[in-house]
């Protein structure tokens, strides 16, 4: 892997529609639980309120801290429980940045 570039998680899923307030208690908690991961960077996520497909994008340092995160235990049973009441459906991909640049705007 190249070195100091980050690791990402691609998690695209798509809800029931089970409880939204229940999901969003949920997934704050599970926003502030993984940034005490080490080797944690950031990530953030989107959802279309039509379709009710959502991705969230999330970098680490390594595949040492996604592991870490796929282990917590509390995120364990959140895991479990996105199966049994919030997704139809969902995908996870794990891959290495190669490149990464950006660009803003100056005015």
């Amino acid at each position: 892997m190249a070195p100091d570039l980050p690791v990402i998680c691609i998690f695209r899923s798509t809800r029931t529609d089970h409880s939204e307030e229940e999901y969003a208690i949920l997934s704050q908690e599970m926003d502030e639980l993984v940034v005490e991961v080490p080797g944690y960077q950031h990530h953030y996520s989107f959802r279309d309120p039509v379709t009710r497909e959502g991705v969230t994008v999330a970098y680490f340092d390594d595949l040492d801290a996604i592991a870490r995160w796929r282990s917590n235990p509390r995120h364990r049973e959140a895991q479990e429980f996105g199966r049994l009441a919030f997704y139809e459906e969902y995908s996870l991909e794990v891959a290495q940045v190669v490149r990464q640049y950006q660009w803003e705007r100056t005015t």
